[in-house]
């Protein structure tokens, strides 16, 4: 196990290495039509834009007046360049700002055949709004603002929604198990100035309070491949779950397609208390280095210390490693299909263990239907899912889960998209805990999501 972050590291970039670079253009003619108004856009709005070299525009990354927006992800995460982007777009004359998000009115029922006797179930609306606003400062900076706001602790609850085998953070006192913590009201606010200082290479410093630190790919909720589930992974908790982290500070160096990142921040948790700001301490660390071999393919390892990330454990403190690779092909002008693999583990200081998860997610999208699915593998022992008191000797429990799913874009108002889903989720369970969840326990959801419509460039100049 011990050797393991490198395998899997050496296996992405591998395999990687041989895929072409590629930007993504649009119609110089188009262009040229709309040089003086372009979507209620004045001259001014072009600084916010850069031309590639055969004369195409593109619109910039809020890290980089040398990248396409496409890839900026979570946090200072990067996505393939090829990703579409789901959002409203406001042009000002100085500032270009972005608005996007979903909220997911449900149904869930986590054992819908009552194998077991944890399952749970409930109607909720799991949520999150985010907008970013970015401005040029003189011809080589970039000043951007990030927000990031869910109305989890109104329409979810404080005590979060049913989800077996999820662990992580607790609630009056108590670890929350086989739920799903709900997210705070304010989930991002954060700003970040980035200097171009040679060809092809860029400085960013970043602070939010809170934020998301260099550790782990993406946050599910902002992946192509994971935007059709409403769940959080069972993973969340080993791969991506800093990505609310009250007080972080980031700085960057890019090179080209290579970034390598570092942060200091507060390794506590969100606390029960979803309205508030916690404090910062900033006792934790991480590091990234992410790499875009080409347009269809965003790449990152990390590793951080953690300090005392539960509550319900202060003594606790964490080493997680994550490599991802995240794949995305545009089939059409909105037909696409986006893969997600990621490997995650918490290297834990109070008992000494390593635990392992590793999830993979695919989403296909045609124009108005997806058919999507998420496999995911974690290890957790009887403490972590709050039953040390039945396994006094804290075994380890390898735990399977598989979901598919589909959805139809039933209408499409204001840019706004309305769709049904439904999806299903197969729970295998260790044969240790078949007493208590049942052999393979099966959740049903049913949902209407509201969330921005795909954005088309080409139908942007179109205007």
């Amino acid at each position: 196990m011990k050797f393991l972050p490198i395998y899997i590291a050496a296996i992405f970039l591998a395999t990687s290495a041989p895929l072409f670079a590629q930007q993504m253009k649009m119609d110089t003619t188009k262009h040229k039509k709309h040089t003086h108004m372009m979507n209620g856009m004045e001259m001014d709005d072009m600084d916010m834009m850069n031309m590639d070299m055969s004369g195409s525009m593109q619109m910039n990354s809020q890290f980089s007046l040398d990248l396409p927006m496409n890839r900026d992800g979570s946090g200072t995460s990067w996505m393939p360049d090829e990703s579409p982007m789901y959002a409203y777009m406001i042009h000002g004359k100085k500032w270009m700002t972005m608005i996007h998000g979903s909220f997911f009115a449900r149904y869930n029922n986590q054992d819908i055949f009552k194998s077991g006797n944890r399952g749970g179930q409930k109607f909720d609306v799991p949520n999150m709004v985010m907008a970013m606003t970015q401005t040029k400062v003189g011809n080589n900076g970039l000043f951007s603002v990030n927000t990031m706001f869910s109305l989890d602790p109104f329409l979810v609850g404080p005590g979060g929604y049913p989800l077996l085998y999820q662990t992580g953070e607790s609630y009056k006192g108590h670890k929350l198990v086989d739920r799903q913590h709900p997210h705070d009201l304010f989930a991002e606010l954060s700003v970040a100035y980035t200097q171009r200082v040679a060809k092809d290479a860029d400085i960013s410093a970043s602070f939010g309070y809170p934020g998301e630190p260099a550790l782990g790919p993406p946050v599910f909720m902002h992946r192509l491949s994971a935007m059709n589930d409403p769940n959080a992974p069972l993973g969340h908790h080993y791969q991506d779950a800093t990505h609310i982290t009250f007080g972080v500070a980031t700085l960057g160096f890019r090179y080209k397609d290579v970034k390598l990142e570092g942060s200091a921040f507060t390794g506590r948790e969100p606390d029960e208390f979803r309205y508030n700001f916690d404090k910062m301490k900033f006792d934790s660390y991480s590091a990234r280095l992410s790499y875009n071999p080409s347009k269809e393919w965003a790449l990152q390892v990390s590793d951080g210390y953690i300090h005392s990330p539960e509550e319900a454990e202060p003594q606790q403190n964490v080493n997680r490693f994550t490599a991802s690779a995240i794949r995305t092909k545009m089939l059409g002008d909105d037909s696409y299909i986006s893969t997600t693999l990621v490997y995650g583990q918490n290297h834990y200081s109070d008992n000494g263990k390593t635990q392992p998860s590793v999830l993979l997610e695919n989403s296909l999208q045609f124009s108005k239907v997806a058919i999507y699915g998420r496999y995911e593998f974690v290890q957790k022992d009887a403490e972590e899912i709050d039953m040390q008191a039945a396994f006094p000797s804290n075994p380890n429990f390898n735990i399977n889960a598989i979901t598919l799913g589909t959805n139809y874009i039933i209408s499409t108002v204001k840019n706004t998209n309305l769709t049904v889903g439904v999806q299903g989720t197969v729970n295998v369970s260790p044969s240790a805990l078949k007493t208590y969840y049942g052999a393979a326990p099966i959740g049903f959801q049913v949902y209407l999501r509201i969330n921005p419509a795909l954005m088309k460039m080409k139908a942007m100049m179109d205007m």
